[in-house]
């Protein structure tokens, strides 16, 4: 049986506007197929996408206290509701709850006299709009720094971010600068990787096929068509590798250098970049 994700329970609670817990056993009912649950929950009823707007707007909030680190995606229709005193107010104490309970899987918890899903469905009735739970992404570490960043727009917050580094003692002030400062580039340069060898290989191999063949329409020689591919290689992981990107505050150096100057053994082990209205 195929995992069902918080991710996955996300997104279908934004294309069907059906309840959570509703999507999840809709998604394990039917081995993680999207479509399939979709026609799964029309089936029971329990599919509001005739009559629900598409949530592409909302909040996030960021929380980073001592090893644990979270991050709470709340979606709106508007962002006049989503930069609202009670929605902001609502995705803080998710973030909060999610942060203490150390759980990505947040909508069963107790909240507010009842449950998160349902003080959820009380709000959307209240404000009008249909809200969920979106993304929830929770980091735990027990020998290494976890920092974040939350970027502000239009009185709310639009991007989130957290980033875990590794091979540094948790109480290093010069770790938790850098990793601060990494989180904030994550937000500006959106990279999708941490390292070259993260990229999957059907990525590469369908990046590669694009370059080749650039390459040959511009009449360069067959001869040296490899050498200039794998230059043009390069410029695709600088792009879409963190590790390997320019860093945003000083171009000179790279995220990659930034890191090593922490000492041998640090290194950035994962990183999770929200942003509200976009999947990935």
């Amino acid at each position: 049986m195929a995992e069902v994700t918080a991710a996955m329970v996300a997104a279908l609670r934004k294309a069907t506007g059906a309840g959570m817990m509703d999507c999840k056993q809709a998604l394990a009912e039917n081995d993680g197929d999207m479509d399939a649950a979709k026609d799964w929950l029309r089936t029971k009823g329990l599919s509001g996408s005739s009559r629900a707007k598409a949530a592409n707007d909302g909040a996030v909030e960021v929380i980073v206290e001592g090893n644990v680190g979270s991050l709470v995606e709340l979606t709106a229709e508007t962002d006049f509701v989503a930069k609202g005193a009670i929605f902001t107010d609502t995705v803080t104490k998710l973030a909060r709850l999610a942060a203490d309970e150390a759980k990505e899987e947040i909508a069963a918890l107790h909240f507010e006299g009842g449950t998160v899903e349902e003080h959820i469905t009380q709000l959307a009735a209240k404000l009008g709009e249909n809200i969920g739970l979106g993304r929830v992404v929770v980091y735990e570490t027990a020998d290494g720094v976890i920092d974040g960043y939350k970027h502000v727009q239009n009185e709310r917050g639009t991007i989130g971010v957290l980033v875990e580094i590794g091979g540094v003692d948790g109480g290093d002030a010069k770790a938790k600068e850098v990793a601060h400062d990494i989180a904030l580039h994550v937000a500006s340069a959106a990279p999708k990787y941490v390292r070259r060898e993260d990229v999957p290989a059907d990525v590469i191999e369908k990046e590669r096929a694009v370059l080749v063949e650039l390459t040959r329409n511009e009449g360069k020689p067959e001869n040296a068509l490899e050498k200039i591919v794998d230059g043009r290689m390069n410029g695709f992981y600088k792009e879409n590798v963190l590790i390997d990107q320019a860093f945003v505050r000083d171009a000179k150096t790279t995220v990659g250098k930034l890191v090593e100057g922490l000492g041998k053994d640090a290194t950035v082990r994962r990183f999770k970049r929200v942003k509200v209205g976009e999947e990935a």
